[in-house]
């Protein structure tokens, strides 16, 4: 057992021993690595002093071959195991926390340890004449260098970026014009995840040379742009105003900043307006484009500025009735016919509210819908001893079906952002519509039926806790058959 205690058996045992600790601790124990890599590093120094090989002198024994030959292999990975210690070290100690991830200045560091190392080695250990190794293998890097200059320039260019850090890991950035979030930074190139799935490499000399733009910093906040061309026939005020309210309906866009609305272009064809605004999250971009979209048409078509062909003259005044308009454009009611809404049309009410004004409280029973033809209003259910709010509403959207058709109470309050314009409409002038049209009737109780099922905060219709969505649509039917006298078991 005496040739366990050999320094050469022990030097090879803490090889494998570190190779084995390197293998099975995973890359998430960053300081137990360390920790055992540096003991396993002093316990070899110690092992090699004892034995007399000095990793400054030649390997001793010469006469014997084997042992030679081992002491000169335990003496050269003492110069790597130690340039791989100090690489880690000066990482750990040194480096920026904002390097640690990026793979680029540890690859480049540790290169430069090991060359160090390596020549290290073949001068004291093997006893090699290094000047004229040198000398050659400057020569050598002159014409690698020559070869292999693109991915030199790539390296250089990676140096620079991670030098001035225009994005870190894990930042959306856009590089000429490729959107994409940063998975890693090499000494090739930064590979982007796209917004598609995709993933992009972009060689480092073309990002060094590029427009770069970090969209996740400064902050969180992340901006949206809308431009939007109208009929220069439009007055500019009454396009901003309705446009401003187009903005507050889009409940991803924040408060603060504020967003803004002007006028970013004027021309003999049209007028450009650019909506501003910006959303916490960068996954909100694509819904607040959308939405803002689709509510500046809404608030632009009640203040009666329609987004037609610019090449199109104006059709001058409408040939329908506003109300008519307003009632065409809700969903329930674009199975009726002309006539049908032209009738509807002339029982509706117009009433206005101010900003911050109540229009529906939680608890109370409307016997009538209301419509809204401008401004914006919000929806807030209790939580507590707060409310949140959960949906906004602008021109087009009604509400108020729970209590016409059902007789219950909406459980939401409904108050205006904005001055609002509303139409509304009676349970006894809605009750002939009905009748004569039961589908009408029908696509009311199933939208109520899928805000239930979609948790949609418009109040809660559910009879019980236990019914089904089948039981919920068949009691909307059968409460609406019963508020408003209709004859038939159930509304096809």
């Amino acid at each position: 057992m005496e040739y366990l205690l050999d320094p050469l058996c022990l030097g090879v045992g803490l090889v494998l021993c570190d190779v084995l600790a390197w293998r099975l601790i995973g890359p998430g124990y960053k300081r137990l690595r360390l920790a055992i890599r540096l003991a396993i590093f002093a316990l070899l120094t110690t092992v090699l002093l004892y034995g007399g090989m000095s990793p400054l002198d030649a390997a001793p024994s010469p006469e014997q071959p084997v042992r030679h030959f081992l002491g000169q292999t335990l003496e050269i990975i003492w110069w790597l195991l130690g340039a791989r210690a100090l690489t880690i070290l000066l990482d750990a100690l040194f480096m920026p926390k904002a390097w640690h991830q990026e793979r680029l200045f540890q690859d480049v560091l540790g290169a430069l340890i090991f060359v160090a190392a390596a020549v290290a080695a073949i001068a004291y250990v093997l006893e090699l004449p290094v000047s004229g190794l040198l000398a050659t293998s400057g020569a050598l890097a002159i014409v690698v260098g020559l070869a292999i200059q693109s991915t030199l320039s790539d390296v250089f260019s990676g140096l620079v970026l991670n030098a001035t850090q225009p994005y870190h890991l894990g930042d959306w950035v856009s590089i000429d014009g490729v959107d994409g979030k940063v998975l890693e930074i090499n000494w090739r190139a930064t590979h982007l995840l796209s917004a598609q799935g995709n993933l992009v490499v972009i060689p480092n000399n073309l990002t060094a040379r590029a427009k770069i733009t970090n969209i996740s910093r400064p902050s969180e906040l992340h901006g949206v742009n809308v431009s939007i061309q109208v009929t220069p026939e439009a007055r500019p005020n009454v396009v901003v105003e309705a446009l401003e309210r187009a903005v507050l309906g889009c409940k991803v866009a924040l408060a603060k900043p504020a967003p803004s609305v002007m006028v970013k272009h004027a021309g003999a064809n049209s007028i450009e307006y650019e909506i501003t605004c910006y959303v916490q999250d960068i996954a909100d971009k694509r819904l607040a484009t959308n939405q803002l979209f689709d509510l500046a048409h809404r608030h632009l078509a009640s203040v009666d500025v329609d987004l037609r062909p610019l090449t199109v003259p104006s059709p001058g005044t409408p040939a329908t009735d506003h109300r008519q308009r307003l009632l065409s454009t809700v969903s329930i009611f674009q199975t009726l016919s002309a006539d049908e809404l032209s009738l509807l049309a002339k029982r509706l009410s117009r009433h206005e509210y101010q900003a911050h004004q109540t229009v529906v409280t939680s608890s109370e029973v409307t016997d009538y819908m209301l419509l809204v033809d401008s401004g914006v209003l919000s929806v807030s259910i209790a939580r507590g001893d707060e409310r949140v709010e959960t949906a906004r509403l602008g021109p087009g959207d009604a509400f108020g079906e729970p209590g016409v058709l059902a007789g219950i109470a909406m459980q939401v309050t409904i108050e205006a952002i904005t001055g609002v314009v509303l139409y509304r409409l009676d349970k006894s002038d809605l009750t002939p519509v009905l009748q004569s049209r039961p589908e009408v009737g029908s696509q009311m109780c199933q939208l109520l039926s899928k805000r239930q099922e979609s948790n949609n905060a418009f109040g809660n219709v559910q009879p019980s806790a236990h019914a089904g969505k089948s039981s919920v649509l068949q009691w909307l039917q059968d409460k609406m058959h019963s508020l408003h006298h209709l004859a038939g078991g159930k509304v096809p």
